[in-house]
């Protein structure tokens, strides 16, 4: 039950009690005078009292004529009184009074007849001052032309934030008619906006009366279901003259077009960021794959939700390749790259593999014309096109594919494959503007993968050429149990110039040869070429160590200045020995049952190649069951670490003679060969057998 002095708000009932009173008549100062049969004033009211100037003792009891209206117009106020005690019809109009003060003003009157339960008959007039009237009317005038002509969408909500008045602007940016509005609430009138904001504003303006101004809101309304438009709401409360709250004034104005102007400034400036963050992210190596990998990085999630990056199999082999309109496209798949756990992977060619895509199908038509091929609206028979078999094209069905993007990837004229994006959580199809950035990192990072394409085909001609040079020997050669390992350099450099060699000798002997071409590719592997083959050709001469390097100095000064170092050591397993000569190369390491793991104390002399420097030859034991471990600077050298550090931890590995030689060189290069050395790797170890 409501306390006096409290009320039911607008629209919920009837008053209960008491209500504060309203402001409009108290700036009216509307005021009251009853008067008798005979025009004499029986009751006056403050207000009356205000306007005319005279008291209730002054008043009462006098003829209102001679009270209140002037001497010119008594006769016809007469007559309208007398007209309205006889008729009980009401009158209204304009007159002047006049003023105890003596002063003219002009006073609005409402007359009628009035009759008590006794039957008598009464007059009452209302009377206000005619000035506050017309400012008030005026004032009502402006408010109504300002709201229904206003270009910004208004309305009135009452206390209970429902609403009370629209404008025709707001019908147009809600779609709602004006009616249709009427004491519901926003929720109820625009379902699809989020309404909890623009309420709970509101209340919080109706509790304190500080107004909200330029509140950004982004919705949807009936008048534009399909897209958003956003507009700055502000938010007053409505008092009256004594500050009773009326309810809430909201105003909309639409700012779509800035809104969306944004969008698109802040859509440019993202894809400016995302054009040079891939000109930094892309093709940080020569690594063909990782190309691939780095460029589906950067399409996902910014352009697409899924991103494969796919060359022609002929391209990736070193061939050039053109399609005739009848051919299939042998795809191999380098990359793959989702923004979430997806079905649609399932339909995507795995990395690595080669996968025969029919002439329909979009990729082939991307890779054939050398165009893109966009399909902003997938539909369910757009599907067989871009999937490469039946299955695959209900996998991707049931991914939720919406929009399709083939982008082809060009470089120094040749097509080399395709950039494909789809588009699954992301709702919006993929337009003009994606089209253009997906051309721009394309065509940047098409340049990257061909570079990297062909260094790898140079490196894997370097490496093969290489390989075909390096020796294959038995595990057991002239009383030495050998074992070797090679590892080629690291992908993002050419491969190296290391070789060793095992080179079966007269009387059981064996000559073991590890060295190392400065340079990298064909070259340098040419030259290991040359000096294995001169290598091979002096050891036939049983020439001793020392003059045999000297031989190699002047065949490797005459190769373009190259420069190589070498060990050469020659195994005598009637004399239990071996006669070792070094030019410039790491020390070999003696490993021998009881003793601790050892460098060779050898003078180093100079690579060959340079020329003028004498070599000498060092005998050293090597008895039944010793080792003798060489290697190139490949296994043991780092950036970060001391070269006698390296040394020390290759010998803390070589604690175990008994240990299997294939097992030793498998240690050896996993445990030391460091990703930050992108240098090839030789070693060749020989243990001593027993001749008995």
């Amino acid at each position: 039950m409501s306390t006096p002095g409290s009320s039911v708000a607008e629209g919920d009932g009837p008053v209960l009690g008491p209500v504060r009173p309203g402001g409009l008549l108290d700036v009216l100062g509307v005021a009251s005078v009853v008067l008798d049969t005979e025009g004499r004033i029986v009751l006056w009211s403050p207000q009356a009292e205000e306007l005319f100037g005279y008291s209730a003792r002054e008043a009462l009891g006098h003829y209102a004529a001679h009270v209140m209206i002037h001497e010119q117009h008594m006769d016809l106020v007469v007559k309208l009184f007398s007209d309205v005690m006889a008729t009980g019809e009401g009158w209204a109009g304009a007159f002047p009074i006049r003023h105890k003060d003596g002063s003219t003003r002009l006073v609005e009157f409402r007359n009628m007849r009035l009759m008590d339960d006794r039957g008598d008959v009464y007059a009452l007039g209302l009377a206000a001052d005619q000035s506050t009237v017309r400012r008030l009317e005026r004032d009502v005038a402006l408010s109504a032309q300002v709201v229904d002509q206003s270009p910004i969408g208004i309305a009135v909500l009452d206390t209970t934030l429902r609403y009370v008045s629209v404008n025709p602007t707001l019908e147009q940016i809600d779609g709602v008619p004006a009616d249709a509005h009427l004491g519901r609430t926003i929720r109820e009138v625009l379902p699809m906006l989020d309404s909890d904001v623009l309420e709970t504003a509101a209340r919080q303006v109706l509790a304190t009366g500080r107004p909200l101004v330029d509140r950004s809101i982004v919705g949807r309304t009936p008048a534009d279901p399909d897209e958003d438009h956003a507009w700055t709401a502000s938010l007053y409360r409505l008092e009256d003259a004594v500050g009773t709250a009326l309810g809430v004034a909201m105003s909309l104005v639409d700012i779509t077009e800035q809104y969306r102007a944004g969008i698109e400034a802040e859509t440019a400036r993202r894809r400016l960021a995302l054009i040079a963050d891939a000109s930094t992210r892309i093709g940080t190596t020569l690594e063909l794959d990782r190309t691939a990998r780095e460029l589906a990085d950067v399409a996902v999630p910014e352009l697409a939700d899924i991103a494969a990056v796919d060359l022609l199999d002929a391209v990736v082999e070193g061939r050039r390749s053109s399609l005739g309109p009848s051919e299939p496209a042998v795809i191999r798949a380098l990359a793959v790259r989702a923004d979430h756990a997806t079905e649609a992977l399932l339909a995507a060619d795995t990395p690595g593999q080669v996968a025969r895509y029919e002439p329909d199908r979009l990729v082939t038509e991307c890779v054939r014309t050398g165009n893109p091929v966009m399909v902003a609206r997938v539909k369910d028979e757009d599907l067989p096109r871009i999937a490469r078999s039946p299955e695959a094209a209900v996998v991707l069905a049931r991914a939720g594919v919406h929009s399709y993007l083939a982008v082809p990837l060009i470089a120094r004229g040749e097509v080399l494959g395709a950039l494909d994006l789809k588009r699954t959580r992301n709702p919006l199809p993929f337009s003009d503007d994606d089209l253009l950035l997906a051309r721009e990192l394309a065509a940047r990072a098409a340049v990257q993968i061909d570079n990297a394409r062909w260094y790898q085909n140079a490196r894997d001609t370097a490496l093969t050429l290489q390989r075909s040079l390096l020796p294959s020997h038995p595990p057991v050669v002239g009383g030495l149990e050998v074992a070797s390992r090679y590892q080629p350099a690291g992908d993002t450099v050419e491969v190296g110039g290391d070789w060793f060699d095992v080179i079966p000798l007269d009387g059981d002997r064996t000559a073991l040869v590890v060295g190392d071409v400065m340079g990298s590719g064909i070259n340098a592997a040419a030259t290991m070429g040359r000096l294995r083959t001169a290598t091979n050709t002096l050891a036939s001469l049983n020439l001793d160590p020392a003059v045999l390097l000297e031989h190699l100095d002047r065949i490797t000064a005459g190769l373009d200045h190259s420069i190589a170092t070498c060990l050469y050591a020659v195994h005598d397993p009637r004399l239990g020995q071996c006669l070792i000569a070094n030019a410039g190369h790491l020390p070999p390491a003696r490993v021998r049952v009881g003793h601790a793991p050892e460098l060779l104390d050898l003078p180093t002399g100079a690579p060959l190649g340079v020329g003028g420097v004498a070599f000498s030859t060092t005998s050293f034991d090597l008895g039944p069951g010793d080792q003798l471990v060489l290697y190139t600077d490949g296994l043991v050298e780092t950036r970060r670490h001391s070269l006698d550090e390296r040394l020390d931890a290759m010998l803390s590995l070589l604690d175990d003679p008994a240990r299997p030689l294939e097992d030793v060189c498998d240690l050896l290069v996993r445990t030391l060969h460091h990703p930050d050395n992108h240098d090839d790797v030789a070693v060749l170890i020989a243990r001593a057998q027993d001749r008995g």
